[in-house]
């Protein structure tokens, strides 16, 4: 009952991150299932199974807050299904123990994308003008969808940097879009590790807990994407992605021969005090950036005031 209590958590701060960012529920979630000792492909089935019902719940969310660009959920939707579907197949085929460190790897490249791409955000308000042709979302839909069944997570990292990028798209309407669309790809992963794994090797209970921890986590992420700060999420996510996949990695019999314990140990020790570090300094910036949104606005605010008499 515990550790159901336990992903229940898990699954309440994925969506909250991915709710608000549009990526970090699968590769969150899946991490923290690595961690505990689950086969990849299980871990992926699980997550995957439980965003199902997330996805439904950030859409509709997303779709009430008018965060939807719904020509993006059309064109994307269906090619990272298909995609995801195949790449369910793909992990299954796999050995388990030789899987688990690939599958670290892509989740720890992915946490340093997600940890870069926010960090180098800019802080100002560009103009959102234009639309991404077919050319462009197709692929990337399909990429993002194979990537996500194989990784366990992969759809938001991907998609919404990319979508973010092209700067022809509201923020909060790239993540309602992402989130809304990913409800096919859980879909098509779903169905890909139903037929590969069936329903025996996938713990259903576990399935339960992430999806209600997501399910109250989604309209409270949809709310929030127009107040919290992206980035202090974004280091917090991508800081635990980092170090849990990392820690898998150097306990493979591989990395203990080369490092050792003890090395692994240290380094462990020293990725957790740099993340904790970048999260104290970017929680610092952000104040000072308020601070001084808040004096500029009083600062207009004297100036425009009349004079008293």
């Amino acid at each position: 009952m515990r550790s159901l209590v336990v992903l229940a958590v898990i699954g309440f701060f994925a969506q909250l991150v991915d709710g608000s960012l549009g990526m970090a529920y699968g590769v969150t979630s899946t991490s923290l299932l690595l961690l505990a000792g689950i086969a990849p492909a299980s871990a992926s089935a699980v997550v995957h199974l439980a965003e199902v019902g997330t996805t439904i719940a950030s859409g509709a969310a997303h779709w009430r807050f008018g965060n939807v660009d719904w020509r993006v959920v059309a064109i994307m939707a269906a090619p990272g299904g298909i995609a995801a579907f195949f790449g369910a197949h793909f992990l299954v085929g796999l050995d388990g123990d030789a899987a688990k460190p690939v599958v670290s790897t892509i989740l720890l490249g992915l946490g340093i994308y997600v940890l870069i791409r926010f960090l180098r955000m800019p802080t100002t308000r560009p103009s959102f003008q234009g639309r991404l042709p077919k050319r462009l979302l197709v692929p990337l839909a399909a990429a993002a969808g194979a990537l996500d069944a194989v990784g366990g997570g992969g759809w938001g990292p991907v998609g919404t940097p990319t979508l973010l990028a092209s700067g022809k798209i509201a923020p909060r309407k790239v993540i309602g879009s992402i989130d809304t669309s990913e409800f096919v790809v859980a879909l098509g992963a779903s169905a890909g590790f139903l037929t590969g794994l069936g329903a025996a090797g996938i713990d259903f209970a576990w399935v339960l807990a992430l999806l209600l921890g997501g399910v109250v986590a989604a309209p409270i992420a949809a709310y929030l994407v127009r107040h919290l700060a992206p980035r202090v999420l974004a280091v917090a996510a991508g800081g635990l992605i980092i170090w849990t996949n990392t820690r898998t990695l150097v306990n493979t019999d591989t990395a203990q021969a080369l490092l050792g314990p003890a090395a692994g140990t240290v380094l462990l020790g020293a990725l957790f005090a740099a993340w904790a570090a970048l999260v104290v300094r970017t929680v610092r910036g952000e104040l000072r950036t308020r601070a001084a949104e808040r004096a500029g606005e009083a600062a207009a605010d004297r100036a425009t005031s009349p004079v008293e008499a």
